[in-house]
């Protein structure tokens, strides 16, 4: 809006212009309201040296060439005007006086457009100005408001109307400025070419609230009906506001997530979707989603959402938490201690929640943690029972994985009291039992014999380890004398450990080794040869044999005892032979031992038809009566 103080320059150009020459000022522009009227200053020169009786004039409507036959608005000297303008136009300025002032009433939007005016001073002197004003018909009152309107800054909005009907009087009022401001009226102002306006002022702090707000302007005229309205919707800038964000999110690993950020502000916002300083999306608008696909744990963290204009900016996080069942534990610790040292297993895995830690052996629960990520096993002092295997189990509600892994404690050798010999006629066996890790070296001593049999001579030790236990098995046979002491020693890199055998009775031996299938064998096989051996006397009444009482203890079967049918003679006479040597070998020639056939031989043997093996046991006790 101008404010104006001092004439306008339209008029000092008037007086400075009086010297002879045509020319015309009026306002290029002036607006009015429908239904009011207008008056358009208007002044003309003309040279001095005419000095004209009377001055006529001319206005004419749209165009300065009476040629062209355009409509007349007012004329002087016949007061003939165009029917649009009849009862509508009159001359307020006084033409000799050079002022050619012209009024126009009951405006209606087709008398709008471009007025030029004619000086007539009789004759040829008569000169049709270039110079115009456009007359605008308006039906709403202007409301200016500032290019830029910022939120918390202080604006001033202003309604101005044009005042340039002397026969009516506009009066303003605010609509809708409830809230915002109280107005003050300037009043009627003077603007550069003459023209006058009504002004009225709003001046408020505008929120981010006003943004769109419809300020209205009413202007009235007193004792009429006309009423004139005027709106304008403000557009306050101001910075970004987040205020659509997901709550913490938590989901199932491989599901769909979708986080939605969406902000308030004028002008839009840029919105940025970012993690740990990644920018993942991006865009100007009001709302914008981050999708993620499949999630996976390495999806989970803080998610961070940015909004900013030229005004300010804002930004919000948000949490995923990604849910998923525990990983494969990993167990980390001594997994070789010697007894009495002190062992620390730790087992360690990772899920969404923190799972249930167990760690378990055979079924034993031996330490367990809730919602924990590490579990830590301390053994004080191991001893040989806490060798063998373990489970690491973890579980959550998304599923449960487990580990397994192997303490292995290392201990000097232990002879078990189950360890012994059995002797059965010309055979003793010993067996050696011993519980050691690492796995140790065995070796029988006879003492007597000054003899040492270790392992390695497997034609006479059977050996098998089974877990901690090793079973050793020692076999002598041709034992005629008294079964000798056998001493058992294991020795390992912890130390050794040596025990003299106890010697058992032959039935037990026997009954071991041969079994329970096999004792059923033994029992018909034992009957026969009863049989056997009555018929024979019976027939050459031959005196009993000593060598073979009822009240001696059956002979103890071995599977080197059997040959084969149809074997030479002179073979098995030589085996015997050699058999009888070792049991009567000097003190300083170690015996022979012999082990020809392994336990599962005579098994395998004592399988076969029962009529053949009944056959040849019956022959082979002819032999020995013999």
């Amino acid at each position: 809006m101008i404010f104006l103080t001092t004439l306008p320059l339209f008029w000092i150009m008037i007086s400075a212009s009086r010297g002879g020459h045509w020319g015309a000022w009026m306002p290029s522009s002036i607006s009015a309201f429908e239904g009011t009227c207008v008056s358009i200053p208007c002044r003309f020169d003309f040279p001095d040296e005419l000095r004209p009786a009377v001055v006529h004039g001319v206005w004419y409507f749209n165009s300065p060439y009476p040629k062209n036959y355009p409509p007349v608005v007012f004329k002087s000297r016949t007061q003939v005007v165009h029917e649009s303008f009849q009862g509508r136009s009159r001359l307020l300025g006084d033409l000799g006086l050079r002022n050619c002032t012209l009024l126009l009433s009951s405006l209606s939007p087709e008398l709008g457009g471009k007025y030029y005016f004619r000086g007539d001073l009789g004759g040829y002197n008569q000169y049709t100005f270039s110079e115009h004003s456009v007359l605008d018909i308006i039906n709403t009152p202007n409301i200016v408001v500032p290019p830029e309107v910022v939120a918390g800054s202080e604006v001033e909005v202003s309604c101005m109307v044009p005042d340039n009907c002397p026969e009516l009087r506009p009066e303003l009022s605010w609509l809708g400025h409830e809230g915002l401001g109280e107005p003050a009226v300037l009043g009627r102002l003077r603007e550069d070419e003459g023209t006058w306006v009504q002004v009225s002022l709003l001046h408020f702090v505008p929120t981010r609230e006003a943004n769109g707000h419809r300020l209205g302007c009413q202007a009235s005229f007193p004792n009429t009906t006309l009423l004139f309205e005027g709106y304008a919707s403000l557009d306050v800038k101001y910075p970004p506001v987040i205020v659509e964000m997901n709550a913490s999110v938590e989901a199932i690993e491989g599901s769909h997530v979708s986080l939605l950020c969406g902000a308030d502000s004028n002008p839009l916002p840029l919105l940025t979707w970012m993690r740990d300083g990644t920018v993942l999306r991006e865009a100007v608008a009001e709302s914008l989603f981050l999708d993620l696909e499949e999630v996976t744990p390495a999806e989970d963290g803080v998610y961070a959402c940015l909004a900013e204009n030229a005004y300010g900016q804002d930004n919000r996080t948000v949490g995923l938490s990604v849910m998923y069942a525990p990983r494969k534990p990993m167990v980390n610790g001594t997994m070789v201690a010697v007894e009495g040292e002190t062992v620390s297993i730790l087992c360690s895995t990772q899920s969404n929640p923190d799972p249930i830690l167990t760690i378990f052996k055979e079924k034993q629960i031996l330490a367990t943690v809730i919602y924990e990520s590490e579990l830590q096993l301390e053994l004080p002092a191991v001893t040989p029972e806490d060798d063998g295997e373990y489970w690491c189990v973890a579980e959550n509600q998304y599923g449960q994985r487990a580990t397994t892994f192997n303490l292995s404690v290392e201990f000097a050798p232990v002879i078990l009291l189950e360890s012994h010999c059995a002797a059965a006629r010309d055979t003793v066996q010993c067996l050696c039992v011993v519980k050691s890790n690492p796995e140790p070296s065995v070796a029988f001593e006879l003492p007597s014999r000054n003899v040492t049999v270790n392992e390695t001579e497997r034609e006479f030790v059977y050996s098998e380890r089974s877990g901690l236990l090793l079973t050793s098995i020692l076999t002598l046979r041709g034992q005629a004398q008294a079964p000798p002491r056998v001493i058992c020693t294991a020795r390992n890199l912890y130390g050794s450990k040596s025990l003299e055998l106890p010697f058992q009775g032959a039935h037990r031996l026997m009954w071991a080794k041969i079994g329970p299938v096999g004792a059923v064998v033994a029992f018909a096989i034992l009957i026969a040869i009863v049989c056997y051996i009555t018929q024979t006397r019976r027939k050459k009444n031959v005196t009993e044999s000593p060598s073979f009482s009822a009240g001696d203890n059956p002979p103890v079967l071995f599977s080197s005892d059997f040959r084969i049918s149809g074997a030479p003679e002179k073979y098995e006479s030589e085996r015997r032979l050699g058999s009888e040597r070792r049991l009567l070998g000097l003190r300083g020639e170690p015996p022979e031992l012999d082990l020809s056939y392994s336990h599962s031989d005579l098994g395998k043997r004592a399988t076969k038809d029962s009529y053949t093996l009944t056959e040849e046991l019956a022959e082979y006790a002819e032999i020995r009566v013999k």
